[in-house]
C-alpha cells in the first residue's frame, strides 16, 4: 500500500514539473522563470488588459523655502556698503558689512588688498542693484 502511495506521487510529481530548456533541471510546471537558473524559460501571457496601477503617495513634506525673496541671501543696502568701503576699506569694513568676515580679515591685514581689492569693489558696488543679497 505505501508503494502505491509513492508511485502516485511520483506520477503527481511528473506531471506537475517539466524541465527548463536552458540547464535541463525540473521545474514547476507553470513556472516562467527558471528556479535553478533564473532565465526566462516561457513567454509572459497578457490579457490583453492593462493591470490597475495604484499609486499610494502619502508625501507629507512641506516645501518651506527660507530665502523669500527669491535669491540666495540676505538684503544689503548698496549705498550703505559703499559708503563703508569708501571710509573703512581699507579695514574691511564693507566686507563684514556683507557677513563675509574672513575677507575682511584678510582686507584688515592687507590693507584692502593693498588699496586695488577697495577701488575694484567700490566699482563693482556701484554697478550692483539696490538692495542687493549677499
Amino acid at each position: 500500500m505505501e508503494n502505491e502511495n509513492n508511485v502516485a506521487n511520483a506520477q503527481e510529481q511528473a506531471q506537475k514539473t517539466k524541465f527548463c530548456k536552458h540547464c535541463g533541471a525540473k521545474i514547476p510546471e507553470d513556472a516562467v522563470i527558471c528556479t535553478s537558473c533564473g532565465r526566462q524559460v516561457e513567454e509572459i501571457k497578457s490579457t490583453g488588459e492593462q493591470p490597475n496601477i495604484v499609486i499610494n503617495n502619502t508625501n507629507a513634506n512641506a516645501n518651506v523655502n527660507k530665502n523669500v525673496n527669491g535669491y540666495g541671501g540676505r538684503a544689503k543696502n548698496k549705498w550703505v556698503a559703499l559708503a563703508l568701503c569708501i571710509f573703512l576699506g581699507f579695514l574691511g569694513g564693507h566686507k563684514f558689512y556683507e557677513n563675509k568676515a574672513g575677507m575682511g580679515i584678510l582686507y584688515i591685514f592687507t590693507a584692502g588688498l593693498f588699496g586695488i581689492g577697495v577701488i575694484v569693489d567700490a566699482i563693482t558696488l556701484l554697478s550692483k542693484p539696490n538692495p542687493y543679497y549677499v
